[in-house]
């Protein structure tokens, strides 16, 4: 079993900062690639960052400058501080890891259960 829990969303007004923490947790291996993405209301789910176990980022422009995200491997969590939100930023955010269970076990994706993010204007 292998559970993916965020935290750390809210609300906080236009300008303001919020940092999201999502820890693995359960029967893992390895993780490969951490990523955080975010579905806003009757928008399909995009990408928001994403990082390698070596510490690779890729951002979507729409954040990139804004966020950023990291990881910490020896805890199994991958975090986003998020500065400067707009509005236009508020959606439900997901984090997703690449996960492999055992040894020789293929990896899988796995996503968490979101956390609400809202921008007041």
């Amino acid at each position: 079993q292998v559970q993916l829990v965020e935290s750390g969303g809210g609300l906080v007004q236009a300008g303001g900062s919020l940092r999201l923490s999502c820890a693995a947790s359960g029967s893992i291996f390895s993780i490969n690639a951490m990523g955080w993405y975010r579905q806003a209301p009757g928008k399909q789910r995009e990408l928001g960052a994403t990082i390698t176990r070596a510490g690779i980022t890729v951002y979507a422009d729409s954040v990139k400058g804004r966020f950023t995200i990291s990881r910490d491997n020896a805890k199994n969590t991958v975090y986003l501080q998020m500065n400067s939100l707009m509005p236009e930023d508020t959606a439900v955010y997901y984090c997703n890891a690449e996960i492999q269970r055992y040894p020789a076990y293929p990896r899988q994706v796995y996503w968490g259960q979101g956390t609400q993010v809202t921008v007041s204007s």
